[in-house]
């Protein structure tokens, strides 16, 4: 049984958060007012009702509850809870979707107490479920993790996957709370109102299922203390009533995504009654605990034999391997691939920091996030190919701003027999795209010894491109390797041409090098293993120096490493020439496939006395 005074100061805030939740969106003249009304009841009481546990003066604190917006365009209703508990105030709420406001119109961490940028549906779940990782199997922390989610988003595939996982790793501090409002942004969601429909499913995936009327404080509460004391993850599904509270707007069609205007807000503020605006939520505070660490040591070392040819994807699992001494906040997140990635060897080596996420990379992507907002370094692993289906969480991810590294296995046509499918060839583009992201291609063991220490130094997004085949020890093992450096591995006075290169097609310039010398016809060959930020200088030196480029890549020629360099030249008029995957690949051997999609060291010479032959360069 509920106590009354308690219920009675819960109804007095619904009230309040619902006036905010109008006023802000009327004042900006956009957002979701009508998302936000139904779910108030449901998120008021879980901050105001005992539940939660939050230090609003940290909100770095460890120990702090978390509380993920999946549905973020309930922007409006996120920030009015805040003000709710005194830590925004009206004026502020006012500024809601203003250019200089912390108060966008969906949240990111420009807002002080917002867990991870949301708001492309389907992926609050997965970053809960690597709040909630952390929270029981790194720090060892009690916390619990909550994810409001909206009926329509529960149609994207990321969800299931989210529960799936969440379900095997046993996260019983991850309550999930559906607000089943019945409609979506152009009518009704998949199962309207039959909360039943969800609750079938959500059980068979492993979870507990509690159904309640979402606008119900007694049946709130009583959800938010029955899911404490859960031992599987928990999900809430709540029956809501979209645009509660006013009657011209409420379970009526078409108000998705519609500010009301001031005479329509009058209206609905009249139909609130009267509003305490002066009344405030109380948060308790967590407990002082302290989250598990360890201290950092100096890292390893490791010497690869200059006569062996080596897989850059298994130098990977050796540097990660190496390296986490002195990075100890690094976890290692993989896609069922481990052992063709070579995650595995950080896995036997580190069991404790390693998580099996299994064929579901949207939600390694989401849960990634999660940790990484929680101060954990994750190296994502799968083949590069994969990562495509999970670019919208790559892409959200920056919004995060988070520090996460991706590692690409098996990337190119160089891969071989496999085939298309398996064929990274779209990658480098991909993560060029992404804001102050950097792309990272070593071409042997030593750089990608290397560039995986100085992608776990450097804080922000780093893709690595790691390669299937063994590829020969260029650089000896005092070789040192910056972000946005590269290596000039042959250049003379005399030089015609420089061949730009990375990775696998790195080896085949240095081939084509070598051929071309003994016919007369000297080149430069630039090691490109920083494809983004590039080497300008290095770059524009060639271009001055030589007559032409010759960019080669194992990628299709779209966004890739030709691109780059084109754009880093411009304007000099130096011509730029770019040897790329330009026909739909097959399965073959590497060799085959390089001279097919004409990459090799036989196209590079091709192409180099083609120029040259035009433009009477050589002796």
């Amino acid at each position: 049984m509920q106590d009354q005074g308690k219920l009675e100061k819960l109804e007095k805030l619904s009230k309040l958060i619902r006036y905010y939740s109008l006023a802000m969106s009327t004042e900006a003249g956009s957002g979701h007012p009508t998302s936000s009304l139904s779910a108030t009841e449901l998120m008021a009481g879980l901050l105001f009702g005992g539940s939660f546990r939050y230090d609003l003066d940290r909100p770095d604190n460890p120990n702090n509850d978390r509380l993920i917006f999946s549905k973020g365009h309930a922007s409006p209703l996120f920030y009015s809870l805040w003000a709710a508990a005194g830590a925004v105030s009206e004026e502020e709420l006012m500024t809601y979707r203003r250019f200089d406001s912390p108060l966008e119109g969906h949240p990111t961490p420009a807002f002080r107490y917002t867990e991870a940028a949301t708001g492309s549906l389907g992926q609050g779940l997965s970053i809960g479920v690597g709040v909630a990782l952390n929270a029981k199997y790194l720090d060892k922390l009690p916390y619990r993790t909550y994810v409001l989610l909206g009926d329509s988003e529960m149609a994207e595939g990321s969800q299931w996957e989210s529960m799936q996982i969440a379900a095997w790793y046993k996260l019983s501090n991850l309550v999930g709370v559906i607000d089943v409002n019945r409609l979506g942004q152009r009518g009704e969601t998949m199962y309207g109102h039959n909360i039943e429909a969800y609750a079938k499913r959500i059980g068979a995936f492993g979870w507990e299922t509690i159904l309640i009327d979402g606008h119900s404080y007694p049946q709130v509460l009583d959800a938010f203390e029955k899911a404490a004391r859960s031992e599987t993850p928990v999900m809430i599904i709540a029956k809501t009533v979209k645009g509660k509270g006013v009657s011209f707007l409420e379970d009526k069609n078409g108000w998705h995504g519609v500010a009301l205007k001031k005479e329509d807000f009058e209206r609905a503020v009249k139909e609130l009654g009267e509003i305490d605006r002066s009344v405030r939520g109380e948060i308790p505070r967590p407990e002082k605990l302290k989250p598990q660490s360890v201290e950092p040591k100096p890292a390893g070392t490791v010497n690869w034999p200059m006569d062996k040819p080596v897989p850059t994807r298994e130098a990977f699992g050796h540097a990660l391997t190496r390296i986490y001494p002195q990075f100890p906040t690094i976890v290692s997140l993989d896609a069922e691939v481990s052992n063709s990635t070579m995650a595995k060897i950080f896995k036997d080596a580190y069991p404790d920091r390693f998580f099996e996420m299994f064929i579901a990379e949207q939600n390694m992507a989401g849960a990634a996030v999660g940790l990484a907002r929680r101060g954990k370094i994750p190296f994502v692993s799968t083949f590069a190919a994969f990562f495509t289906r999970a670019f919208d969480q790559i892409r959200m991810s920056r919004y995060s701003d988070v520090n996460i590294k991706f590692v690409g296995s098996h990337a190119g046509v160089s891969i071989g027999q496999d085939g298309p499918s398996q064929m990274g060839l779209e990658d480098i583009a991909m993560f060029r795209a992404i804001l102050n992201s950097v792309v990272l291609y070593p071409s042997d063991a030593v750089s990608a010894d290397r560039l995986v220490e100085e992608a776990a130094r450097h804080k922000g997004i780093v893709y690595i491109r790691t390669t299937r085949m063994a590829t020969p020890i260029v650089y000896g093992v005092d070789e040192t390797f910056v972000i946005g450096g590269s290596k000039v591995l042959r250049k003379s006075d005399r030089d015609v041409a420089t061949v730009v290169a990375a990775g696998v097609t790195l080896h085949e310039a240095l081939k084509a090098c070598d051929e071309l010398k003994k016919e007369g016809i000297p080149i430069r060959v630039i090691d490109l293993y920083s494809v983004k930020p590039l080497d300008e200088a290095a770059l524009r030196d060639a271009a001055n120096g030589t007559g032409f480029i010759v960019t080669v890549e194992d990628h299709y020629a779209a966004g890739g490493i030709g691109e780059a360099v084109r754009n880093a030249l411009t304007p000099l008029t130096v011509p730029v020439y770019s040897l790329a995957v330009q026909k739909e690949p097959r399965s073959g051997s590497p060799e085959e496939l390089l001279d097919y999609e004409e990459i090799s060291q036989k196209a590079i010479v091709a192409k180099v006395k083609e120029v040259v032959g035009r433009q009477g360069l050589g002796d």
